[in-house]
């Protein structure tokens, strides 16, 4: 077989630290191919590009997420030994707990609370003289997340419990400061959610019966057994973290509209359409995931190379959503190319390809896609405010990105004050909203 290129050089760890998001993509532009062998880590690493090479990946008879995911994304991003280590029908029965709460009705949920802590975050910033966004988004899906989950969350809570969800998130791909502050606010989430798995199975806490808290509480393995207090606390993390990690695409999302003020008035008058194509425009436009990572479960050839069991694969995430070969004018933000998009699960997969149930693609995804409408629905109908000088450039060498300045806004005046207080759960007063004496 052909010999797939190889990068000469003794360990790249340090040039992905360096270059981060291209990493991946660089090496497809210099070596001309979809596939190529680097080494991290002092491993061997075979890379992945492309949708072919996306729908072999995620081949489950081919590969295994088992041993793939690094210790140091376990102990911060995911927590050790949860749904996203899985493979087989273990995997395929915890995932679908995690599907069952994407269904409408769930959903629907959410966003009810998403919309009404916008509108009362809203209050807020009227009498403030800026607004990080970045920051009150977090506190604001943070709010949003457990009030859906069912987790019982203090006014003078919201803020610290934010930071430490956001501290996980900002851990993937860190080294240093920001590694232990996930590791530290893991430790204190797990703890944290332990108590409220307890509180729940011993009758102390009574929380909806379709929350996340609840069904996560009472899940049973495959023989049976309830989850240990330890696992049900790492997989309720696992749905109100990646809920405040939404905060990075609604920053990207104002910055989309400052730079594109032309959508606004179009995005006012939408009947929906825009505003989806606008969201997965977001979605491919700005960085999110850099790759993600697999063992091969047995040996077989692709590509021109032997795969063999245990070898550990890359597929890039970032590149092909760049990728000229796939994409009009790749670099321009453009959300009408969605307009007769298809739909595949493979060469547009910002948080994953595949399939939902018997693959590792984002369970949130849906959820992820209807916040961010909902945030948009609000930035443009909702508020107005003024953009003031700032440094909005953002490092693709930092894994998770985000505007430098965290998109600050001044002078913001609400839109719609009918609707806001007659939304349920506010008031014009803000009497309804006790979370404001925590933030």
């Amino acid at each position: 077989m052909t010999r797939i290129p190889h990068e000469s050089t003794l360990d790249s760890s340090l040039n992905l630290l360096t270059e981060g998001y291209p990493f991946l993509n660089n090496r497809v532009k210099r070596f001309q191919s979809n596939i190529f062998q680097t080494r991290l880590l002092f491993q061997k690493a075979v890379c992945l590009h492309g949708p072919e090479a996306t729908e072999v990946f995620y081949n489950p008879e081919l590969f295994t997420r088992k041993g793939a995911i690094p210790e140091r994304v376990q102990k911060t991003l995911l927590g050790e030994d949860g749904v996203q280590t899985m493979a087989g029908e273990e995997h395929r029965h915890r995932k679908a707990m995690f599907m069952a709460l994407m269904a409408p009705d769930s959903l629907q949920i959410l966003k009810d609370h998403l919309k009404r802590f916008w509108l009362a975050y809203s209050r807020k910033w009227e009498h403030m003289d800026q607004v990080v966004l970045f920051d009150d988004a977090q506190e604001v899906f943070c709010l949003a997340a457990c009030s859906w989950a069912g987790v019982p969350l203090k006014p003078e809570e919201v803020r610290t419990r934010a930071q430490d969800f956001a501290a996980m998130v900002d851990a993937f791909g860190a080294v240093g400061p920001r590694h232990w502050r996930g590791r530290w606010a893991r430790d204190r989430g797990e703890k944290w959610t332990k108590g409220i798995i307890k509180k729940i199975r011993n009758g102390k806490l009574t929380v909806p019966e379709a929350s996340p808290a609840h069904v996560i509480a009472l899940h049973r393995d495959l023989e049976g057994e309830l989850l240990s207090t330890r696992m049900a606390a790492i997989e309720l993390i696992n749905v109100i973290r990646p809920t405040v990690a939404i905060a990075y695409f609604v920053v990207f999302t104002a910055l989309a509209l400052y730079e594109h003020p032309e959508y606004r008035q179009k995005l006012q008058y939408d009947d929906g359409r825009l505003t989806e194509m606008f969201v997965q425009e977001v979605r491919r436009f700005y960085p999110f995931a850099p790759f993600v990572g697999a063992r091969v479960r047995k040996k077989f050839k692709w590509g021109g190379h032997k795969f063999k069991k245990g070898n550990l694969v890359l597929l890039d995430i970032y590149g092909p959503l760049h990728d000229e070969a796939l994409w009009e004018q790749p670099y321009a933000f453009r959300p009408e190319r969605f307009q007769n998009w298809e739909g595949s699960p493979f060469n547009f997969i910002p948080q994953g390809g595949g399939d939902y149930l018997n693959n590792h693609r984002c369970a949130g995804e849906w959820l992820t896609i209807e916040a961010m409408k909902v945030s948009l629905d609000f930035l443009t109908n909702d508020v107005v405010y003024e953009v003031p000088e700032q440094d909005l450039s953002f490092s693709l060498a930092r894994i998770p990105t985000y505007p430098k300045s965290g998109f600050i806004i001044r002078k913001v005046r609400r839109m719609n004050r009918e609707a806001y207080n007659s939304y349920p759960g506010s008031s014009s007063t803000g009497a309804q909203c006790p979370f404001h004496k925590g933030v």
